[in-house]
């Protein structure tokens, strides 16, 4: 039989070019993809499911790159949701943040311990990824990658092909699995080298470098998260709340609340939906943001609410605008005129 390795596969350029590279070496690729739950691109999607007409425009946009990329180069990916045990990476890491709230050294010391899991349940001999020395700040630095190697309890089992002529060799290059000689000595932020390689090896769909998708790397989204851990015990966090973080504009109204305001039909129709349990707030008889809050509104909370949403339903006059209210006790209906931007400003977070 021949040698299987487990592949971390976002379908990016990079990872797409080690894959390839792999199955040229003769090895068997066995793909796997991991869903944290904080992809930028698969909230799109969800989204765009709410609105058909933007879903069919953005449908190219907002496909599963990993699971293309396996289609292209004929090998399996297994996409495996690890959200709800990913919560504590993102609210304790080891190692720290980013620049915004990216835990960056830790997600890849967990992902890689899922994949070396992963590897024994499918039988595989080692894990590979796209990774590149040199490429990104805080987790391709050489001690660092060594650092990952280690704490995901993979060793010598981790081979990054792209850049293994600069690293220590591996067990799969001692082992005789690959050549060393026939890996890669890629480095640094450019991309010149697997470009070149994608079009020798005739792969031409992938998408632009991008700096990935994480969402938290997004210095907004780091600023509702850090808002959530303040307000919040970790202890009752859920994935629900992270959930919450990524639609919508969020107004933080005073300690005990927050509103969250739908800013187009898919998310309105989300919030409608699927947060149904929670208080919403909705324009009683014209067209515009659905909101939910977050905690135990008061009824200055509510008429807080009131005038923001009232700004975002009619910002171009001052007309007051009647809303229904649900989800506490008994339905009612309050109106308020728009609030101006300066008196908003000071909630958004």
């Amino acid at each position: 039989m021949g040698i299987k390795a487990v592949g971390m596969i976002s379908g990016g350029l990079d990872s797409t070019i080690a894959a390839c590279l792999m199955q040229r070496l003769g090895i068997e690729v066995l793909g796997v993809n991991f869903s944290t739950g904080f992809c930028l691109t698969d909230h799109q999607r969800l989204i765009a499911n709410f609105s058909p007409a933007d879903s069919k425009r953005r449908a190219k946009k907002l496909r599963n790159e990993a699971l293309r990329a396996g289609s292209d180069l004929r090998f399996p990916v297994e996409i495996i949701d690890i959200s709800a045990e990913y919560l504590p990476v993102v609210t304790n890491p080891k190692y720290g943040y980013g620049s915004a709230m990216n835990p960056c050294i830790d997600c890849r010391i967990f992902m890689l311990s899922r994949a070396r899991k992963y590897m024994e349940e499918v039988g595989g001999s080692f894990v590979f990824t796209g990774e590149v020395l040199g490429q990104r700040p805080m987790t391709q630095h050489r001690n660092t990658l060594a650092l990952i190697a280690r704490q995901s309890g993979l060793g010598g089992l981790l081979i990054r092909p792209l850049s293994a002529k600069l690293l220590s060799p591996t067990i799969p290059e001692k082992e005789g699995w690959v050549k060393r000689n026939d890996l890669l000595d890629v480095h640094g932020r450019g991309r010149t080298t697997q470009m070149e390689l994608a079009q020798a090896w005739g792969i031409d769909d992938y998408p632009q470098p991008a700096g990935g998708c994480c969402f938290l790397t997004d210095h907004n989204f780091a600023r509702r998260l850090k808002d959530l851990l303040d307000h919040r015990p970790h202890a009752e966090l859920h994935h629900q709340d992270f959930v919450l973080l990524k639609i919508g504009r969020h107004m933080r109204l005073s300690d005990r609340t927050k509103l969250i305001l739908g800013r187009d039909q898919g998310e309105n129709e989300y919030i409608e939906r699927f947060l149904s349990a929670y208080p919403q707030i909705k324009p009683d008889s014209i067209p515009g943001p659905t909101g939910v809050f977050q905690g135990t509104p008061l009824s200055v909370d509510i008429e807080l609410a009131a005038g923001i949403a009232a700004h975002f339903t009619a910002p171009a006059s001052q007309e007051r605008v009647t809303f229904s209210i649900s989800g506490l006790n008994d339905p009612y209906t309050i109106g308020a005129h728009p609030l101006p931007p300066e008196r908003i400003e000071p909630f958004r977070l």
